[in-house]
């Protein structure tokens, strides 16, 4: 009876061995498992960082960009209506230039009959019917405005 509680007591003493090895090895899978999570942990917190600064740069860019679109969307504002004006200024001077050219006719015509008018009562002065009469040719310009 003894032998066999030696014997069982050796097999209890090996399976609580056998046991401690067991429990020793968990506890460094365990210690190994804990350094790994708080190393991924760090490595999270640091990408959640980087993440947070690229949306907070990325936001500084957008803002960036969409003044700098509201300055452009001004500046051809502005220069649509500056280029209305120099449109407007650009008829008005047509006008006055064909009012003038109108005006240049009317005068010209003036000029002939009047030459005409000399030319035929100079008929007794042979001297001055000899001179070259002076033609006009007025060539009108014609522009077009695709407005």
């Amino acid at each position: 009876r003894c032998a066999r509680l030696h014997e069982r007591a050796a097999r209890s003493q090996e399976a609580v061995r056998a046991s401690r090895r067991e429990a020793g090895e968990c506890r460094r899978q365990l210690q190994a498992r804990l350094v790994e999570m708080e190393s991924l942990r760090g490595a999270h917190q640091s990408l959640e960082r980087q993440l947070q600064e690229l949306e907070e740069r990325h936001n500084a860019e957008a803002a960036g960009l969409q003044d700098t679109i509201g300055q452009l969307e001004d500046d051809l504002r502005n220069t649509k209506h500056e280029m209305a004006r120099h449109l407007r200024e650009y008829q008005d001077l047509l006008n006055v230039k064909m009012a003038l050219d109108i005006e240049i006719a009317a005068y010209r015509k003036l000029l002939e009959g009047e030459e005409t008018l000399f030319n035929m009562g100079s008929g007794g002065l042979p001297s001055l019917n000899s001179l070259p009469s002076p033609t006009y040719s007025f060539q009108p310009r014609s522009f077009s405005s695709s407005t």
